[in-house]
């Protein structure tokens, strides 16, 4: 494993049994509070896209819109939240997507990204993936281009970024832990 992943993942605290038996909880505020951890894990969040016209940078509520403001700042590229139903002030989309344990909702400013806009989603973590097709599915219904999402870690057994993949969005991460 490279050097920089290695200690990116050593930043990264585990929670087992959180949030309920069996699960490992990956809780990157631990990364966050590290300043050269969480530099770098920008830096590699951005390399990909580094001298590419990127217009906006979708961040998924809570931890998405830390990891995607920092993103946005380095591309020069605009910032839209994507948050949990009824938390924004103006007129909203909105979709329903699929969660472990059932359906919940998330909406986006109608005016937040305009037809044609790139834009490359941004969240702490890739699992099951239901909120990240959830998120691209939302924005593509406003005419945005997603092309690309990147997360600082994913779970490759829960599928996600299969699931991404297979709707043609481009797949940047920086960590893999097994299991759930």
């Amino acid at each position: 494993m490279d050097n920089t992943i290695s200690e990116l993942a050593a930043s990264i605290r585990s929670i087992p049994d959180y949030p309920k038996p069996g699960i490992i909880f990956r809780d990157i505020t631990t990364l966050l509070g590290n300043p050269r951890a969480f530099r770098r894990a920008v830096d590699e969040l951005v390399q990909p896209y580094a001298g590419t016209k990127i217009d906006k940078i979708a961040g998924m509520e809570a931890r998405g819109f830390i990891l995607g403001g920092a993103v946005a700042h380095q591309l020069s590229s605009g910032f839209v939240p994507i948050r949990k139903k009824g938390k924004l002030p103006h007129d909203t989309v909105r979709i329903a997507y699929s969660l472990e344990y059932g359906v919940d909702e998330m909406e986006m400013h109608r005016d937040a990204v305009q037809p044609g806009e790139k834009v490359i989603l941004v969240d702490d973590l890739i699992a099951t993936g239901g909120t990240a097709v959830g998120a691209t599915k939302l924005l593509r219904q406003i005419g945005a281009e997603v092309v690309g999402a990147c997360f600082v870690i994913d779970l490759p057994d829960l599928g996600g970024r299969k699931k991404l993949e297979e709707l043609g969005v481009v797949v940047h991460t920086l960590v893999e832990f097994a299991g759930h």
